[in-house]
């Protein structure tokens, strides 16, 4: 299980950054959005995909009985997404504005709009 989320994260990752090396906006947008998918897959599959309860602490007790789930991977994924939400928020309007000054999504058409 490990070995194929390894290669699901590598496929991510390299279809990610290949539409971010693109000269399209939209396909920058696309390759974003595939890089914040890879780094939360990531995050969960270094942290150990496991089922439990929660981490909850009985009263009384030291630690969690039992397996519980780990609660850091969690916390960093739901950070990560909603990172991940602001720059694509902003990327979508970039590329609006964009479109609305040059009339195409091409990275070289705003070269022109730097003078």
């Amino acid at each position: 299980m490990a070995l194929l989320l390894a290669l699901v994260v590598g496929c991510l990752y390299a279809a990610g950054i290949y539409l971010v090396l693109r000269r399209n906006l939209m396909k920058l947008i696309l390759g974003l959005g595939l890089l914040s998918h890879a780094a939360n897959l990531l995050i969960f599959s270094a942290a150990g995909l496991r089922r439990g309860r929660p981490p909850i602490v009985p009263e009384g007790a030291l630690a969690p009985e039992g397996p519980t789930a780990e609660p850091l991977a969690q916390a960093l994924v739901l950070t990560a997404i909603v990172i991940s939400f602001g720059l694509l928020a902003f990327t979508v309007t970039l590329l609006y504005r964009a479109h609305q000054i040059t009339g195409s999504a091409d990275l070289n058409a705003l070269e022109d709009t730097d003078r």
